[in-house]
Formats: structure tokens, sequence, C-alpha cells
């Protein structure tokens, strides 16, 4: 006779599990609930079907998208520690190492903003700290729905609350990211936080369950019900006609965080190997962070559940492995030292326990009341069957071209008023004034410029950190619009004296059972590999997010890049504004008519069409490698990356915040200020640099104009002229969203 503890029998049976098909519920395949079945020479009981549904899941698995993710280039001189672990490693000198990482919270701030954005950042800080480093940066990247929207404002000002009160609690500075608005994500917002630590190299922890006997330690809050299938949540689509799962989404505590935190840190430098993996209770609790630690380390893991810490009574196994509670890690500690690091964590009021052992037998073990209520191979639990998805080119692609558009503008210093309140192209300030960036005191270059800059204490060195992607390019070919990705990225990093040195991923997607969204999800990726590989910048760390669609329309395919870089001498750090009158202004590179998938389309039009052109990677690395080494040289005193809204936008950026204008002349039509076109750069050089500068950069900088003393921008191509004073720009740039937002 089988006993079935007490807090079980109200579970169905694993004949009602089979009869019931509830395991479809949770994204677990007919075909792969008899393939558990026979291998299992059983069927699986209640406890059982949900750990396999949950590893099983995209999205503790990427069992639909590693054959993509296999070839990302992962590997150079820098890289300590590639993808697989909770983060990414890359050597800067000075036995030291950045440490970083990216991932998606959609599903559950579409639901829940504010928790499940808070929860988000408290999930990519523990990512950080569990490799042993001290995070010091978050950064964001956001999409919304049109911001005329009532659900798309409800949403804004819920998650920007839970990534403010989260990050502001820990201490930790939110120092960037970006933000872009587009009707394909309505329903579907896009919430990817990337956090930024530092670590001496001889403090790397990675999350492996080696040594046989060693003890498995749970430490942080206790357990609840909340977050319960939160992966295979995150695995399905949205329909708008049934209401959401808000039991799958979690409720942070970052003050707990907080000591959590602070105390995994202190006791990796206090027992250092005797700690002998760490890994946090993320996406599947406590079953992915246990399994997936004995599964690196190639052994079993036995685990008693009555010892795992609980705040609500009467918790089933199926609860206990599946909750996704917050602030909650798991360490593999020697059994000599257990009590030791136990005791750190008891006296910061944390909990502390030790709740099984590392084993031999390559058997992932559960016991409970008693009663052994799970037991599978550890591989077969990690490992889900193969999948081959199908590709095929979007019809979008395959059908006849659109015309190429082409702007036929009256009055472009209207336009160019219109372009500056667009919502993308507008201000952040008002998203970003709830963050503090300033905390730890390390900020160089805050909010608003391209890129972060982040000081490293003692050292003359910066971090600089940036996140981007235009989902637009990418849906307008997937490939290229990879490319493009990296570049606007690595350019946001150079425009601040830094060189890029590795990327982390976002990988955000709708169905891949839908052959045309696997091909864009393929073709972008391999657009993001090559200028990876051409720029020296490996991708070592990432996540994906997939399902992204509601009632079958997917959002746009919008792989965001996290990347970091490295400035040896705070002394280069450069900044976007204009700095002096009569300084002069140089373009780098070639303005072409890029207006398909721009700005400009969308507000004349209404919507997105055409081809891409073709980006020149060469290019794109020579004018990069320009500006790095006329910023080494001091001969570029401002420098500014060009991106939505052309070289218009980003001459009036420079201008603003600062007592000077410009004055612009190009031999093209004034339209051609608004193109979209990569690979270029605005600076401003000092009169008396003019020489060196145009000797270094020979046929690669035009020279436009000038800095000027008044405050008005004018823009002047062979047909009309953008005249328009910086405070009357400057006010539409910085009061749109805010007016938006409050109608």
């Amino acid at each position: 006779m089988t006993i079935i503890p007490e807090a079980m029998r109200n579970e169905p049976t694993p004949e009602e599990v089979r009869a019931s098909q509830v395991y479809l519920q949770w994204s677990l395949s007919q075909d792969e609930y008899e393939m558990i079945c026979q291998h299992l020479n059983r069927l699986p009981n209640y406890t059982e079907t949900g750990l396999f549904a949950a590893m099983w899941s995209e999205h503790c698995s990427y069992k639909k998208s590693k054959p993509v993710l296999r070839k990302f280039w992962s590997q150079n001189e820098r890289v300590v520690q590639g993808p697989g672990e909770g983060a990414g490693v890359l050597d800067i000198g000075d036995n030291q190492a950045v440490v970083f990482k990216a991932e998606s919270h959609n599903h559950p701030s579409a639901v829940e903003p504010y928790q499940g954005a808070a929860t988000g950042v408290g999930g990519i800080i523990r990512d950080i700290f569990s490799m042993g480093a001290q995070p010091i940066a978050i950064l964001d990247s956001l999409r919304f729905g049109e911001l005329h929207h009532n659900t798309t404002k409800h949403l804004l000002n819920g998650i920007v609350s839970g990534i403010a009160d989260y990050g502001n609690s820990l201490g930790i500075p939110t120092v960037g990211g970006d933000v872009m608005f587009d009707a394909t994500y309505q329903q579907n917002p896009i919430v990817n936080a990337m956090a930024v630590g530092l670590l001496n190299q001889a403090d790397l922890h990675v999350g492996k369950a080696e040594g046989i006997g060693n003890r498995i330690l749970y430490v942080g809050a206790k357990t609840g019900r909340d977050g319960i299938h939160g992966a295979t949540f995150a695995s399905s689509d949205f329909d708008s006609s049934t209401d959401q799962n808000r039991s799958a989404v979690q409720v942070g505590d970052p003050f707990l965080e907080k000591l959590l935190m602070d105390t995994t840190i202190k006791a990796i430098h206090i027992f250092g190997a005797a700690i002998v993996g760490v890994q946090d209770m993320g996406a599947a609790g406590l079953v992915s962070s246990s399994a997936e630690m004995a599964g690196k380390a190639g052994n079993g893991i036995h685990l008693n559940l009555n010892q795992v810490p609980q705040r609500e009574t009467n918790l089933t196994p199926y609860e206990l492995m599946l909750s996704e509670s917050q602030e909650r890690m798991l360490m593999v500690v020697q059994a000599d030292h257990v009590a030791e690091v136990a005791q750190l964590f008891t006296d910061a009021d944390l909990a502390a326990v030790d709740i099984g052992e590392v084993t031999a037998d390559g058997r992932y073990r559960l016991d409970f009341d008693g009663v052994e209520v799970a037991n599978i191979d550890v591989q077969y639990l990690i490992t889900p069957p193969k999948q081959n998805q199908k590709q095929q080119v979007p019809a979008r692609l395959t059908a006849e071209a659109d015309p190429e558009f082409v702007p036929e503008l009256t009055d472009v210093t209207a336009t160019f008023k219109d372009l500056l309140a667009q919502s993308t192209i507008a201000s952040k300030a008002e998203i970003f004034k709830h963050y503090d960036c300033s905390v730890r005191t390390d900020t160089v270059i805050k909010p608003g410029g391209d890129a972060a800059l982040v000081r490293i204490k003692n050292t003359r060195k910066v971090l600089a950190m940036t996140t981007d992607v235009n989902g637009r390019y990418v849906y307008l070919n997937p490939q290229v619009g990879g490319q493009l990705a990296v570049a606007e990225a690595a350019r946001n990093i150079v425009a601040t004296g830094a060189t890029p040195i590795g990327i982390t991923d976002c990988l955000n997607f709708g169905d891949p059972d839908d052959p045309e969204i696997y091909y864009e999800l393929a073709q972008s990726c391999a657009g993001i590999n090559e200028m990876a590989q051409k720029l020296n910048t490996p991708i070592i760390s990432g996540n994906v997010s997939l399902y992204n669609e509601t009632d079958g329309q997917a959002i746009y395919p919008t792989p965001i890049i996290g990347m970091v870089g490295l400035l040896e001498n705070i002394d280069h750090a450069t900044t976007i504004n204009f700095k002096n009158a009569d300084d002069l202004i140089y373009l780098i590179g070639t303005v072409r008519p890029d207006f398909n998938g721009s700005e400009l389309q969308k507000l004349v039009t209404g919507k997105i069409s055409g081809q891409l052109k073709s980006l020149d990677l060469n290019i794109e690395k020579q004018h990069q490698q320009l500006v790095l080494k006329g910023i080494e040289d001091q001969l570029i005193n401002s420098a500014h990356d060009v991106a939505e809204g052309g070289v218009a936008v980003t001459l009036a950026e420079m201008a603003f915040k600062t007592p000077f204008g410009c004055q612009v002349q190009a031999d093209f039509a004034a339209s051609w200020y608004f193109a979209e076109s990569p690979s270029l750069f605005v600076v401003t050089v000092r009169p008396e640099h003019q020489a060196d500068f145009e000797l270094l950069a020979r046929t690669q900088a035009h020279l436009l104009g000038k800095v000027t003393a008044d405050t008005k921008l004018e823009l002047t191509g062979s047909d009309q002229t953008i005249k328009v004073n910086q405070a009357v720009a400057q006010k539409l740039y910085e009061e749109s969203i805010k007016c938006q937002l409050n109608q």
C-alpha cells in the first residue's frame, strides 16, 4: 500500500493526472508526457509531472531556441565565463572582472506591472551576486504601446514604479536603458532588465553541485505560494478572452534582497572555496536551481522538503518545488562549514537551512513526510527532447516590395518639431527621474546620454553600459536589423570614449512554433552574431523570451542588446553636449535616403514598410575606431551617434541644456536630415585641432558647420532650411511624454 502524506491527499493520483491531462495546461505536450512515462516505466505523480513541465518549458530549457543560441560566438581573450551560468564574466585587467546579464519579465509585467517589473530587477540582481560579484548598476529596456492609450499609461506607471522602488531600495543605481513606443507592444509590453557587477576574479563562484556529500543550503526568504508555474506562464501566449494568471506573478521585498545580497557576498569572501556553488532560485524556483546545479556537475541531489523554510501552512511538494517566491538562493557548502555559513545568514535575520545533499547516483530524489515523492534521473529532467523548428520567410518579405518611402515635406521645420515630440524620440527624463542614478556615487554619465559611465573605485577605469534595438528594423529585415542592433549599441559605447567589450541579450519574439517567427529569431541572431564578431564583442550571457503575442498577433521581433565597454582613463570620458562656441561640427559617415522603418515614416504614414538597405560591417567598425582614436588623442570634444530621427535630432540633443546652437549646411535635401542611416556619428572639434582631426579622419568625416554662441538651430539642405530656436525645440522634446501621461 502506497503511503500518501496528509498534505498531498487532495492531489490527483498519477492515473488522474493522465486522465485529466492537466499537464497540457502547464505547456507539456502529449508527446512529451508519453516520453516521460516511457522513460520512468511508470506514470509520473503530480509533483513529478509539475517538475518536468517547469524544467521542459521554453523559459527554463530553451529547447526551441537552443539550436540558434548555440551558434552565438562567445569566446575571446577577455571571456572568463560565457553562457550557461548566472551571468557572463569578462576580464578587465588588474585581476578584476565585469559581470553582467539581462533578463526578461514581460508576461508578469503585463499582468501585474509593479510586481512584475520589481521582481524582474530582483531576479537579475541575484544572477549577478550569485557569481560573487557586487552589483553596481541596473539598466532597463522597455517597450510599450502608443502613449495616448490609457492601458499604456497604466503599464508604464506601474512598471517604472516597480523598477524604481526595487532598485532604489537596494541602493543600486539605475543608470540607463532605452524606451520605445509602438502599437505592436500594446498588449504585450517588453520589460527587460540588465544588471552589471564587479568581481575580484578570485571570488568567482558558479552554480555547480560538486562534491559528493556536500550539503544543500537554502538561504533567504521563506517559501510561499506566489509564482507557482511562473516559468510555464512565460512559455505561452496571451489570450485576451481569459483572465491572465496573476498567481504566477511573484511578490518582491527589496529590503530582504539587500540583506541577502550583502550576506551572500560576505559569505563568499569569508568562506571562499568552502562554498562550492551558488545559484538564484529564479524561474521554476527550487527545482530549477537544484536540478541545474546537479546536472552541471554530473551528480545527483537528495532533498528533504520538510526542511524547506515555509511562510504558509500545508504547502505540498508540488508547491514547494515550483514556487517562485523571491529573494531565495541555493548554496552547495562543504559539510564541515555548513553550520558556520548558515549562522552568517541567520545573524542577518534570513532563513538558512540545510535541506539535503549532493549524491553520486545521478538521481533527483525528494522526500516529504518520510515518503519519497520524486525519483528522476537528473540529466533527463534537465534535458528536454530536441526540437527542430521549421523556418519560413515571412510573407511580407517575399511579397512584391513596397515602394521606397520618399518623404515630400513642404515645411521641414514643422516636421522637425513634430519629430522631437514623438514618444520614442522625446526625452525620457519623465521616466528616469524616478530612478536613483547616483547612489554609490560612482555614476559619471547619467541617463540621457548615449551610454552610462560608472567608475571603478580606486582606479582610473570606467565601465560604459547601454541597451538598444529598434524592433521596426528587425521586422523589415531580421538579419540587417540584428546587425544594426549591435552596431547601435556599440556606437553608444564608443561615443563615451569606451571600447565595446561584450554583449548580453534579451531575445523577445512571438510564438516559435510559427515558422515565420522562428525565421525572425534565427536570422536576427545570425545578424547579431556577425556584427558581434566584427566588433570583437562576444555574447557571454542572455535570455530568451518567446510567446510574446496576444490573440495570435506577435510583437515586432525585438532582440535587445545589452553592451558593456571599458574606458581605461576617466579623463577621456566624453559626453554628447556641445562644449564651446565656434567648435567645428563634423559628420562621420555618409547620409543615405534611409527612411524605411524610420520615425519620419511612422510620423507621416502612421506605419512602417519597405526594405532596409544593407549595412557595411567594415565601414561600421572603421567609423567606431575613428571616434575612439579621436577621443583618445583628445581631438574630439563631444560625440553623439545618429539614431532615431537622424542627424537633425542628433544635433538638437547635442545643443539641449547648453547655451549654444548650431549652424550647419549639407548638399543633400533637408528631409535627409531625418534619414536613419547607419554608421553615423556627429562630433565636435576645436578649431585649433581641425588639421589634426581631418588628417586622422581623411574621407570618413565631412565638415557640416559650427557650434554657435546663440541658441538657434539652423540646418540647411539643398532645398530648404530647418530653423528653430533651441529653447522651443527643447521644450517640445522635454515635455512631450509628461504631457501625454497627464492627458
